[in-house]
């Protein structure tokens, strides 16, 4: 390109113009957004909403890890329990059990004399 049509291509444009500095630019409260103060608001939000979130399991977890023992107990107790009156059970289908009941209620065997005695204090 010659030196005429690079002078007459500036004519034909107007001029550059440099835009006007912003009034306090860089300053605080100068209406620009601080894009790392907001990325770390918004990252200790977000771990707090999450660590709120876990408060609920963690109180869950911890009433029924303390309540274990308690039902461990009571397991046990009722085994043990479970464990007499299965005892108590197989005794009492015995002849001899079954005989001694009778007696106490009153019963006889048969072809046995039964007599009624008065005036025994209990």
């Amino acid at each position: 390109m010659s030196a005429r049509s690079r002078s007459i291509a500036r004519q034909s444009r107007p001029p550059r113009r440099r835009p006007a500095p912003r009034k306090n630019a860089g300053q605080e409260g100068s209406g620009r957004i601080r894009w790392d103060r907001l990325g770390r608001i918004v990252l200790v939000a977000s771990v707090f909403v999450i660590l709120t979130l876990y408060i609920g399991p963690a109180y869950n977890f911890a009433t029924t890890y303390m309540r274990a023992s308690d039902v461990k107990e009571e397991f046990h107790r009722v085994l043990d329990e479970n464990k007499r009156l299965k005892n108590l059970s197989e005794r009492a289908g015995t002849d001899s059990v079954l005989r001694r009941e009778a007696r106490r209620q009153g019963m006889i065997v048969s072809g046995e004399q039964a007599y009624v005695v008065n005036g025994l204090n209990r």
